[in-house]
């Protein structure tokens, strides 16, 4: 299966979520461009676009919180991913184990 993912529908940046493997729950979304889905697939581990720091990041890098790819899914419009993966630390910049922890309320 050939897949193209098309990453100028979003200006070069197709949006990741982030799922754990063993738990299933959602961990996290952020945006990916070429690079960042190369060096993921190629290195094993998750790499993103930051769009306010206009470069790429390897989740983890800095506090340890890695994240161990085990599959890298598309969509049928190839235009997102889904990346699940073995968490190491918490996947949360806040330290929670996930970016989803507030329920949004009238």
């Amino acid at each position: 299966m050939n897949i193209n993912i098309d990453f100028e529908k979003g200006n070069g940046l197709v949006p990741v979520v982030v799922q754990d493997a063993d738990t299933k729950e959602v961990l996290m979304q952020a945006y990916a461009n070429k690079e960042a889905v190369e060096l993921t697939l190629n290195e094993g581990y998750a790499y993103y676009y930051s769009r306010s720091r206009k470069s790429l990041w390897k989740k983890g890098e800095t506090s340890g919180h890695l994240q161990k790819i085990v599959k890298v899914m598309v969509d049928c419009d190839e235009d997102c991913l889904l990346y699940i993966v073995h968490q190491i630390g918490a996947a949360c910049h806040t330290g929670e184990k996930s970016c989803f922890f507030r329920e949004l309320t009238k």
